[in-house]
């Protein structure tokens, strides 16, 4: 009887990975294997009969906790603050989803006195570092299988092959050849002809966006409303994280906003091409950059820059659960008390630009800035400051004429 085994929670997608898991585990190790779904956003056609998918693998049962507004208000926005970017262009959406997946996986696993976990994350990704990286944080007595880096399966054939001789039905094929990762905050794809560089992408690499050459020939102008950091209102309506994200993908999709093809490297070492869509993302990305504009100083600019710089490493890196997170996230979220205004956005075929914006905490003075005549700036000040500023350069030109 399954009650009599030392259980295991597996983090369940119904995928072809995870589908096959779940009978290896059981004839590998002789484990009570729960299924744990964490509902994030993705699509519905993957949660359909997950928990049905899940028994007729072997599962002994299914367990589906929906994290989606925890997603985005307490993973999401906070870095958005921050402005991290891995690698220059890429809003982390893979990556941010894997430390609150985690974290209630060892949580429930630890409620249930299951003492293993389980992952389907493959030897060449950086998934599984970044699981094993909360694991280890949150749960370090729990012992963790990983079946990639154990098993002889080691292609798609395979693994369908296996599931065909236990009968386990799948809706895999080998034509099914991109692997895509979606949740609430964005979608990528992966596999297939990108993985030849020279190869250009074609509809099928693109899931949520509109073609920028079929999108709308007139530009779209939103309002959004910026309280400290997080976008509070769309058009002067109210709205939570979740419902923030949700409706501004629906918008951006439409424009053909957040497209990326990117070349990135893996913390492993391999470099890995993917097609990512972020447009509620980039269109908020672009908002809150726009409030810093104006309300901070060079310096603090300059700082949010390396705290951003930092982070994006950090969450890519899987290390959420570790004091330089928390430090970093401090340090943005002084400064993120900072942004608040309002930004109008234009969105056209695949560009998003602010074109207005203003803020009771900005720094920007016309009175000042202006080519116009003044009455508050007097230009004979600044030989004073650059004499000043160009001291040392001064002394270093004379040390060589001597």
């Amino acid at each position: 009887m399954t009650s009599n085994l030392e259980k295991v929670v597996l983090a369940y997608s119904g995928g072809l990975d995870t589908s096959a898991i779940i009978p290896w585990l059981k004839e590998t190790y002789k484990l009570d294997v729960i299924a744990f779904v964490a509902d994030i956003g993705q699509s519905k056609n993957d949660l359909n009969d997950i928990n049905k998918k899940a028994l007729q693998s072997g599962a002994s049962s299914c367990h589906i906790f929906d994290l989606k507004d925890d997603f985005i208000e307490n993973y999401v926005f906070p870095i958005l603050k921050t402005g991290a970017l891995y690698e220059g262009t890429y809003l982390l959406g893979t990556a941010l989803a894997r430390p609150i997946i985690a974290k209630k996986q060892v949580e429930f696993a630890l409620s249930i006195g299951a003492k293993f976990l389980c992952h389907g994350a493959t030897g060449k990704g950086n998934d599984q570092i970044r699981f094993e990286m909360a694991y280890a944080a949150l749960a370090p007595h729990l012992t963790v299988i990983a079946p990639w880096r154990q098993w002889n399966l080691n292609s798609r054939e395979s693994l369908l092959d296996y599931l065909n001789k236990k009968n386990i039905n799948t809706t895999a094929t080998l034509e099914k050849i991109y692997s895509k990762d979606e949740n609430a905050w964005h979608i990528s794809t992966e596999g297939g002809l990108l993985e030849n560089l020279w190869n250009r992408t074609n509809r099928d690499c693109w899931s949520w966006t509109t073609d920028p050459e079929n999108a709308p020939d007139k530009p779209e102008y939103i309002l959004l409303n910026i309280n400290q950091g997080s976008v509070s209102a769309i058009n002067n309506e109210h709205v939570t994280p979740l419902k923030c994200i949700k409706e501004l993908n629906k918008i951006g999709s439409k424009h053909s906003i957040g497209r990326l093809d990117i070349v990135e490297n893996r913390i492993v070492g391999i470099k890995s091409r993917g097609c990512y869509e972020t447009p509620g993302g980039t269109i908020v990305n672009t908002a809150l950059r726009a409030i810093e504009q104006l309300v901070f100083d060079r310096e603090s600019f300059n700082w949010r820059e390396k705290i951003g710089l930092e982070m994006s490493t950090v969450v890519y890196d899987g290390r959420w659960f570790t004091p330089i997170r928390e430090s970093l996230q401090c340090a943005a979220n002084s400064l993120a008390s900072l942004l608040n205004g309002k930004v109008v956005l234009k969105l056209y075929k695949g560009s998003v630009i602010a074109v207005q914006k203003k803020s009771l905490c900005s720094l920007y003075s016309e009175e000042y800035a202006t080519f116009s005549k003044d009455e508050v700036y007097k230009h004979s000040d600044a030989e004073g400051f650059i004499r000043l500023f160009s001291l040392s350069s001064r002394i270093r030109a004379l040390n060589k004429l001597k």
